[in-house]
């Protein structure tokens, strides 16, 4: 026998081994999934996840790669997760979008996903139960915010209990060639990431937004090529609707970071070991300086904001809405003494949630305030 063919064995035997300790865990995590449904609490808890995680990586030895042991045990976890679930995990559809990579990135691939057709959508079927969490859009580092996901935290009751991360490269992909294009679709917000690209390379082209940009894919796949339509979206969509990519990285910026909230029915308790951030929305008397005033207990009482955003206030016309990220549980004494000042300027405050500030399924990250 050959040093080969004895180190595969080798090999086998190591993986026999490591089948039988997956499936020891298994029965493990079968039996905690009953004491939490015994007791009402989640399935899914992002900052044991994390913490795990972060664990793991100290006890590897240097000589195994950080991102490799993530990602092995980012479906361990999955694997966990999914048997205890018992509900999918909602996201904005169809199969091939954006939100649908992010929903995989954190949830793994053991865990089911359900897509939808809207953001309201994905809240209606986690506030229906028909959901165990739900996946939406937040932010993008080009082009802000998406105001219907603001809209939407701002009238549910629903939780905010993890934050993900995502590199977002788009594409035009169609069954025409690149200079036949006459009509380009997508969500609105993947247009605007790429307006400049399309201006110069398709100044002629309609830009029609649509519901997603899977969607947009799908529409082009349907198209007849004399048609000339087009789709702006990931190069995944392209195998998954059999539409060939026409041009690759048009996003006019490079560092293209759209960031992803999962929510769920309850908030994530405090305690948590890694730093959190906590999401907040409020309404502000009309007197002078009342932003300035509100604003300045979160300084005083020593704590960063990293995100403010305005909203118009669809249920009082000329009224809006300011959407704040603070590093920090809402039950930290620090945060709760500035919510008792901040409170003083506001017609209301209203907790959105609190949650472990990483990317989801990757290591601690402060990525830019806009991110």
């Amino acid at each position: 026998m050959g040093d080969i063919e004895r180190y595969r064995q080798e090999i086998d035997r190591v993986d026999r081994e490591i089948i039988r300790l997956l499936q020891e865990r298994q029965e493990i995590a079968l039996r905690i999934g009953a004491a939490k449904r015994a007791t009402g609490d989640g399935s899914y808890a992002p900052a044991r996840e994390e913490a795990l995680l972060a664990k793991l990586e100290t006890l590897a030895p240097p000589a195994l790669p950080r991102t490799g042991l993530r990602a092995v045990y980012r479906e361990i976890i999955s694997m966990s997760v999914g048997s205890q679930m018992g509900l999918p995990v909602a996201y904005l559809g169809p199969e091939g979008t954006y939100t649908q990579q992010a929903a995989r990135k954190n949830f793994g691939s053991s865990v089911p996903l359900a897509p939808m057709r809207s953001i309201p959508d994905v809240f209606a079927s986690v506030q229906r139960g028909e959901a165990a969490y739900g996946v939406i859009p937040i932010e993008n580092s080009t082009e802000g915010a998406v105001v219907h996901s603001l809209d939407m935290l701002a009238e549910s009751d629903l939780k905010i209990v993890a934050q993900i991360y995502l590199s977002v490269e788009l594409c035009l992909l169609g069954r025409c060639e690149l200079g036949a294009a006459r009509r380009v679709l997508s969500k609105d917000i993947a247009l605007a990431q790429c307006r400049s690209w399309l201006q110069r390379n398709l100044p002629e082209a309609e830009q029609t937004p649509v519901e997603s940009t899977a969607a947009a894919v799908r529409l082009a796949a349907e198209a007849r090529p004399e048609e000339g339509t087009t789709a702006v979206a990931a190069a995944a969509a392209a195998s998954l609707y059999d539409v060939p990519v026409l041009a690759q990285g048009i996003q006019d910026r490079q560092d293209n970071v759209t960031r992803f909230l999962v929510i769920g029915a309850r908030a994530n308790p405090p305690g948590c070991a890694l730093e959190e951030k906590t999401s907040l929305v409020l309404s502000l008397k009309h007197e002078p300086g009342s932003l300035q005033k509100a604003l300045q207990p979160i300084s005083a009482h020593g704590l960063n904001l990293t995100r403010i955003e305005s909203r118009p206030n669809r249920r009082r016309a000329w009224e809006y809405l300011f959407f704040l990220d603070v590093i920090g549980h809402w039950e930290d004494s620090a945060m709760q003494a500035a919510l008792r000042d901040l409170g003083e300027h506001c017609h209301f405050v209203k907790w959105l949630g609190s949650y472990p500030n990483t990317s989801g399924g990757s290591s601690p990250v402060t990525p830019p305030n806009a991110a």
